[in-house]
């Protein structure tokens, strides 16, 4: 805080030249830059049709299915899976938007730390073997990759997760495949191509979600 010292007056010229306590504390106050988003797409929509049939053919529903939220500016869920024959593919993506706080940070920081927040919890699946990590360019402002395998009832899947941050805004997305019974597994370089691709589609709507 600023003070502003001085010896006693007995002219009055001093209470007007003499800043308040206010605006000292006014101009002593760290600002934070305003957030660059201000809009969220809705999740269903961040990716294309055309790529979610690519992605997750037969889907039980092309639309896919939003999750519940307080804000859906602040936070927008949607998620798709789909059999074809005995294969089986799921994908699921949220957005999650930061505001700027005078307490918590600037929206881009709060967005940073949430970036790495989703990574290491990416990271840290449990049950996932032959963890694979990697930090690809050209989606967003940063994003990492996750890739593991994991079984659930019997059934081995490849699991690919791409964390993205651009401005304000964090995109996790997840996509996963199994082939059941005795159908050839996907390949998880395949997989992990058409995430990152999804990804880079969901960049575009938040940004075509402000313009």
């Amino acid at each position: 805080m600023m003070f502003v010292a001085g010896c006693s007056s007995d002219s009055g010229d001093e209470a007007e030249t003499k800043p308040s306590a206010s605006s000292a504390e006014a101009s002593a106050s760290p600002t934070t830059a305003p957030a660059k988003y201000a809009e969220l797409p809705k999740a269903c929509k961040a990716v294309g049709k055309d790529t979610i049939e690519d992605l997750v053919p037969k889907a039980d529903s092309e639309t896919g299915t939003a999750g519940k939220s307080s804000d859906v500016n602040a936070r927008s869920t949607c998620s798709w899976y789909g059999l074809d024959g005995f294969q089986y593919r799921w994908l699921d993506i949220s957005l999650q938007r930061f505001d700027s706080d005078a307490t918590l940070g600037s929206a881009e920081s709060r967005a940073q730390e949430y970036f790495t927040k989703q990574v290491g919890e990416a990271k840290s699946v449990k049950g996932g073997k032959d963890v694979k990590n990697a930090t690809p360019s050209g989606i967003g402002d940063e994003a990492a990759t996750v890739r593991y395998d994991i079984t659930k009832d019997g059934d081995g899947f490849k699991n690919q997760t791409v964390v993205t941050r651009t401005e304000n805004v964090v995109i996790t997305l997840n996509y996963n495949g199994a082939g059941y019974e005795d159908a050839k597994p996907p390949s998880a370089d395949e997989l992990l191509k058409d995430a990152e691709k999804a990804a880079k589609e969901a960049v575009k709507a938040v940004a075509g979600a402000n313009k």
